[in-house]
């Protein structure tokens, strides 16, 4: 009976804290996990990144992006996987 309940809680849904998706222990592989692992931010590009072009009237500080990768989208696929983390880890 022991063992038993050790199978079911081993299989109990997570929520993963990086993709926020659910996930069990037997499907949580190296890719499984797709996120971001930077912050979307509000400010220039480096010179040396360049990965959009303001136009003339737009404010200073008008791009936002992902400084991991540069995705100009807040919903734009991870550009890096990993295994899940569960918020009880």
């Amino acid at each position: 009976m022991e063992k038993a309940e050790k199978v079911k809680d081993k299989e109990k849904e997570q929520l993963c804290k990086r993709c926020k998706q659910s996930f069990t222990s037997s499907s949580n592989t190296s890719s499984a996990c797709r996120f971001h692992p930077s912050f979307f931010v509000c400010r220039r590009h480096d010179d040396q990144k360049r990965y959009y072009e303001l136009g003339p009237d737009d404010p200073l500080y008008a791009a936002k992006f992902y400084d991991c990768c540069g995705a100009e989208h807040p919903e734009a696929p991870g550009c890096t996987t990993s295994f899940h983390i569960s918020y009880d880890d």
